[in-house]
């Protein structure tokens, strides 16, 4: 399940793609499908140890091409390990909001990204997350939770204001929101529950099959109860100082 679009991102062989707080590894197995050079960032020992048999899994099976590489590293988002604008693409899905210093974070997504490069950013977005956090303390009040809820357009501006330009927003994952809203509403703990169950069959399927009618569906519903927000951004290239 991608909240980044791979395709606006055009990632492809030869590129240098980070994933940072990579998670479980969804979107750096995707970049590494494509033949992209990838690192799968993450300060979780654990999380890193799948996505790292993941990718051996990958290379075994053929799945990525045989000139892609793919590797994982720990470390603290806060401060990478990494020169000045090394990656051709910088994603940061769904991390910030879990970062208390998050303008830290950003400043050094930026300065980690090549000029003329690109950057995707996803954050839970304002109203469903709201209604998640009016629902229910335990979905975000613990350890790594959320910190805070963004207003997409704020995020925006604090970003851009980093030296990035904003390109476009998109929204995904709109049948998601209500899985989460009834999850609040139930106890977020209560995967037992016969309607969370039926409904998290139901998001399976949805993943699995990718039939039309939800598939439409979803797209219709993104705009306006797309559980994610998506804003991408370029940074500029260094104008030459010739005349």
């Amino acid at each position: 399940m991608l909240t980044v679009d791979f395709d606006r991102l055009r990632i492809g062989p030869g590129l240098r793609v980070i994933d940072v707080g990579c998670g479980a590894g969804r979107h750096s197995f995707e970049a590494y499908r494509r033949g992209a050079d990838v690192i799968a960032f993450d300060q979780n020992a654990a999380d890193l140890a799948d996505v790292r048999t993941m990718f051996e899994a990958m290379a075994q099976a053929g799945e990525a091409p045989d000139y892609a590489k793919a590797e994982t590293v720990r470390g603290d988002a806060l401060d990478l390990p990494y020169g000045d604008d090394e990656f051709d693409v910088v994603i940061a899905s769904e991390i910030l909001e879990h970062v208390p210093r998050d303008g830290q974070a950003i400043n050094e997504l930026v300065r980690v990204l090549k000029p003329g490069g690109a950057l995707a950013v996803t954050v839970p977005r304002w109203l469903p997350e709201r209604i998640c956090w009016a629902l229910s303390d335990e979905y975000h009040a613990n350890e790594g939770g959320h910190v805070r809820i963004y207003r997409a357009d704020e995020l925006r501006d604090k970003i851009a204001s980093r030296g990035v330009r904003h390109i476009r927003t998109g929204y995904a994952h709109a049948l998601h929101s209500p899985y989460w809203w009834l999850k609040c509403a139930v106890g977020v703990r209560a995967d037992d529950n016969p309607l969370v169950s039926a409904y998290h069959r139901l998001l399976v399927w949805d993943m699995m099959s990718a039939p039309a009618l939800t598939r439409v569906t979803e797209r219709l519903l993104d705009p306006f109860i797309g559980k994610s927000v998506a804003l991408y951004f370029t940074k500029p290239a260094v104008r030459s100082g010739r005349r």
